[in-house]
């Protein structure tokens, strides 16, 4: 197979990390989203747990400040560590799928992207999240209200296009249509027919 590289945006709880693990299963091909961090954490000498911290964060304007392309920002500094990592590895011809990291478009210019992005129904992603991390629906509604608005303001910061915006991406899907499986076996097939065309 040659080079296939797949982006995979995702609202919270709509379950685009489970999909995209899955995809990455299915065509065998490494996947970059947490470990990420770790190999930043070995670059940097901080531990996982504090990239973690400011892993997916717009910097914060009334401290941070950059002077000839460097930024004594922490979020800054990482994102652009993760951005560095994902195109040394799109540019190595190597094949893998991404989680987030504004990667449909970071690697926008290679050939082998394809960028996906799920989203979901707020009542089924409720119940997804209240399940997954034990919480009530209250608690779970929130949770979502706010990493959405995390991951909006990241994406909207490091990108010229909105996050979520269709347009930015090859196909947007609703997960709750055909629930996790079905909506893997459908990209799965979106996929194999976009890398067919690449050839």
């Amino acid at each position: 197979m040659s080079q296939l590289i797949i982006s995979v945006g995702r609202e919270f709880g709509s379950g685009g990390r489970v999909i995209a693990e899955e995809l990455a299963k299915r065509f065998n091909i490494p996947i970059y989203d947490r470990h990420l961090i770790t190999d930043i954490a070995e670059k940097t000498g901080l531990t996982p747990e504090e990239i973690e911290k400011y892993n997916e964060n717009p910097k914060p304007h009334i401290i941070a400040r950059s002077v000839r392309g460097y930024s004594n920002s922490i979020e800054d500094n990482i994102a652009e560590m993760q951005f560095d990592i994902i195109d040394k590895k799109a540019k190595s011809g190597e094949s893998f799928v991404v989680v987030g990291r504004c990667s449909e478009t970071k690697l926008k210019s290679y050939p082998a992207l394809v960028s996906l992005f799920v989203l979901g129904d707020i009542s089924e992603k409720v119940k997804r999240v209240m399940k997954v991390y034990s919480l009530s629906e209250e608690e779970a509604q929130r949770l979502i209200t706010k990493k959405d608005k995390k991951r909006k303001r990241y994406h909207n910061y490091h990108c010229t296009g909105h996050w979520g915006d269709s347009r930015l991406y090859d196909l947007s899907i609703n997960s709750s249509r055909l629930g996790i499986e079905g909506t893997v076996d459908y990209l799965e097939e979106y996929v194999k027919a976009r890398a067919a065309a690449m050839k």
